[in-house]
């Protein structure tokens, strides 16, 4: 879910599109797996060089069976050593008491703990989920291409001017990974992925939506990570994009 894997993802899904020529509708070959890799490492050049030059704000809320658990915020920019940097915020101000808050402090207090409790047991189970997502998001080049070979990439005719593509099988038996194009454009708009962790159902499910600044830079506008079996959903936004000002 991180936001310098966009591009790494974007510019594999250019490289696929341009791939497959049949979902444009034109009649040119479509390229070599060598061509296709250098295309890919091209465009993601060209991403990460253009979003370092922006800073913003990524926003990240954790919640358990519905009910919001955690929120952070935190500012976040590439360093001058190409690493991406995250500053936290700061904490959410916290609820002002009467004048006989005493006791109600100490309640707040106790309260407190037991929400912090409750995100630190999610913590191990949301780990191992993130890592499972990691190894889809970004999806390689070479997982793609064995799925080509497999004939396991399944290309739906365009709707309302997006391609979907779906992966079935992808890591997992059973799983499915899927990214929208706008076909036009060639501009990732989003990716979902089904996937479970050790028995199909301890389902993990990923929803990625994606945003463009108005030079036509492409980001993370919104992760949304779903464990239904523990009833944890954790939303990622990422907004308030800048010129970055060192």
């Amino acid at each position: 879910m991180r936001s310098n894997n966009t591009f790494a993802l974007a510019a594999i899904v250019v490289g696929m599109v341009t791939a497959l020529s049949v979902a444009g509708g034109t009649a040119q070959a479509p390229p070599s797996p060598d061509q296709m890799v250098a295309s890919l490492k091209q465009n993601l050049a060209e991403s990460q060089k253009r979003l370092r030059q922006y800073e913003w704000i990524e926003t990240t809320a954790i919640s358990l069976k519905g009910e919001e658990k955690s929120r952070k915020q935190q500012r976040v920019y590439y360093g001058a050593d190409g690493k991406l940097t995250k500053v936290p915020m700061g904490e959410a101000p916290q609820a002002q008491g009467g004048g006989d808050g005493g006791g109600r402090r100490g309640s707040g207090r106790a309260k407190q703990r037991i929400v912090e409790n409750k995100v630190d047991d999610m913590k191990d189970y949301m780990e191992k989920a993130a890592n499972l997502i990691h190894l889809y998001v970004p999806p390689t080049a070479e997982n793609i291409q064995k799925a080509k070979e497999a004939g396991k990439m399944m290309v739906k005719p365009p709707q309302q001017g997006r391609v979907r593509v779906e992966f079935p099988d992808f890591i997992q038996p059973s799983d499915l990974m899927a990214i929208e194009v706008d076909a036009k454009a060639l501009l990732l708009s989003a990716l979902s992925v089904a996937t479970y962790l050790e028995k199909p159902e301890d389902t993990v499910t990923l929803n990625v939506k994606f945003g463009s600044l108005s030079d036509g830079t492409g980001y993370t506008a919104q992760t949304t990570l779903d464990a239904k079996a523990k009833n944890i959903r954790v939303v990622v936004e990422n907004s308030g994009h800048r010129p970055l000002t060192r």
